[in-house]
């Protein structure tokens, strides 16, 4: 398992496949806090993915081990439901 106090603000988060999927805001708790400017497909709040997802921290980047397209489907809202359940 990944460490999550090795990321910090502004860190890029790209998917397995190297596609850019946000940029870290702050770590809260157990997920990743992304920047409202760069959160998925909608950018008027924050949205958050699971640490579950890391899969390392590699520079000034955080890979996960989803695609990017499979990436964006697991962001998850501040409540902590799935984005991919309010935009079918």
């Amino acid at each position: 398992m990944v460490d999550l106090t090795q990321i910090s603000e502004h860190m890029e988060i790209v998917g397995a496949d190297g596609v850019h999927i946000g940029t870290v805001d702050k770590v809260e708790g157990n997920r990743i806090k992304m920047t409202k400017a760069d959160s998925g497909t909608h950018g008027d709040h924050h949205h958050y993915l699971s640490e579950g997802l890391v899969a390392a921290i590699e520079g000034n980047q955080v890979r996960l081990s989803a695609t990017g397209a499979s990436a964006l489907l697991l962001e998850e809202e501040s409540g902590g439901g799935a984005l991919a359940d309010k935009n079918p």
